[in-house]
């Protein structure tokens, strides 16, 4: 479908992690070996006209989803559930409270069939980049963190 010339309204790609090189073309997945997700960061890119942006959405309509408290996240980020019942039901924010535009993900809980998976994204210009991980990544987000603004620079380099 996004194969055609012309603008796209989205584009996805996937990297390996950490290297954020592509994946071998040639190297296609089998029954007996399938895609890694946990070595894979996968990226979109979209058309932004018709979303808020992230900030706006953390501002004016999650609020009245979460939980009224915060909880302690791995190495200094902070979780804020959603709760039960809402369109957000199992899953949570999670940021870094100091600096909140810099690492700010909403992530799924881990279950019996999902190992949890979080959703990043930043705004350039009218476009909506969005990144999606492992939620075992937030273990070392501080270098999830790095790799995503140094991926963010090759793809928007102003």
């Amino acid at each position: 479908m996004q194969r055609r010339p012309g603008t796209q309204e989205r584009v996805d790609l996937a990297y390996l992690w950490p290297s954020l090189t592509p994946p071998d073309p040639a190297l296609r997945p089998t029954l007996g070996a399938p895609v890694d997700p946990n070595e894979r960061l996968f990226v979109t890119i979209a058309a932004g006209d018709a979303t808020l942006p992230l900030i706006e959405r953390v501002q004016t309509i999650y609020p009245r989803y979460l939980v009224p408290e915060p909880a302690a996240g791995p190495d200094g980020l902070t979780l804020r559930g959603f709760r039960d019942g809402t369109p957000y039901q199992g899953e949570e924010l999670v940021f870094e409270p100091q600096a909140p535009e810099h690492f700010l993900a909403r992530c799924s809980h881990k279950g019996v069939t999902n190992t949890g998976t979080c959703l990043l994204e930043r705004r350039f210009g009218n476009a909506d980049v969005t990144l999606r991980f492992p939620r075992d990544w937030l273990s070392d987000w501080k270098s999830v963190a790095s790799g995503i603004d140094r991926l963010i620079v090759r793809l928007h380099p102003n």
